[in-house]
């Protein structure tokens, strides 16, 4: 199925309703439709929105691939962002259309194939691990921390294990505060319920966790992301009902020298056959975000990359 996810100029995004007769009907949905035999996606992409909204699409850049089993079929969203479209979009079929905050998606009643779509609208470009703080520097980590939420990052991992246990929560504290003050969500690297007691924006697992575990630790209120290496544990954090993973070393890095980078191309591969946003972590920059999302990324993830800070 190729679907768009179509953006106005104040940022909303166009919703359809499916018709009441059609697998999952009443519920709503982003446009798009079947890509037919000898047809590209962005071929489909084009013709679907043409027949469905009546207009013309430009150009478009892909946002997340999802792969969906329902009780009685199997669907494959290849979902594409358009930002660049000729003509005003209406229900050409007869069905109703939408525009609506990206923030107020979560309001709605969507197939449950559509609902990793509205968790990679919701996440940002870049997501931030911050180095180890030193315990006799944090006002140098905080620093550190404002000038990279001045720089533009959104969503940040506080990931403190060396820290004294005495010294998080209030650590976690000024730097939630930092990150609200922008805008950007903190996520701790530690238990689920020490991030619910410091008041984090959600939690990030490590891939251990996935083994023990089968439930979501936190409601949707929080985020819940998860570290990955292999196809398996994407697919785990997948079905634990993570908000999205990361997927790592793309690249070899200093920090894990013993450890088989994977490249791109078997990024792709891993992602392509996960069903939730996927963050690219290893050796990565802000200017590789382009070629990150051109291989299925929701983004990049980095500690050195994205820290505007001195090294800690």
């Amino acid at each position: 199925m190729a679907v768009a996810v179509l953006f106005n100029a104040r940022g909303e995004v166009l919703l359809s309703r499916r018709p009441g007769h059609l697998h999952q009907g009443g519920l709503w949905e982003f446009p798009g439709g079947k890509v037919e035999p000898g047809e590209s996606v962005p071929e489909a992409l084009r013709r679907e929105i043409r027949e469905e909204l009546g207009v013309t699409v430009g150009a478009a850049t892909p946002l997340i691939r999802v792969p969906h089993r329902y009780p009685d079929r199997a669907v494959l969203l290849d979902v594409w962002r358009v930002r660049d479209f000729e003509g005003e979009p209406r229900g050409c079929e007869g069905q109703p259309v939408e525009w609506v905050a990206v923030d107020a998606l979560r309001a709605r009643d969507f197939p449950a194939a559509n609902l990793a779509i509205v968790r990679a609208l919701e996440l940002p470009p870049y997501y931030l691990i911050t180095p180890e703080p030193h315990p006799a520097r944090l006002d140098t980590f905080l620093r550190g921390l404002e000038a990279s939420l001045e720089a533009g990052i959104r969503l940040v991992q506080l990931r403190a294990r060396e820290l004294d246990a005495a010294l998080l929560p209030g650590l976690a504290a000024e730097a939630r505060a930092l990150c609200h003050r922008f805008g950007a969500r903190l996520l701790l690297n530690a238990a689920p319920g020490l991030a619910e007691r410091v008041g984090a924006d959600g939690v990030h697992l490590r891939a251990a966790y996935l083994a023990r575990r089968l439930q979501r630790p936190l409601d949707a209120s929080r985020l819940v992301g998860v570290s990955c290496h292999t196809l398996g544990e994407l697919q785990a954090a997948a079905r634990l009902g993570a908000d999205f993973a990361m997927l790592s070393p793309v690249r070899a890095t200093a920090s894990h020298p013993g450890a088989q980078p994977l490249g791109w191309a078997r990024f792709a591969e891993r992602v392509d056959a996960a069903a939730l946003p996927v963050y690219a972590l290893g050796g990565l920059h802000r200017q590789d975000l382009v070629q990150a999302v051109a291989h299925g990324a929701q983004g990049v993830a980095a500690i050195r990359g994205l820290w505007r800070g001195g090294r800690e």
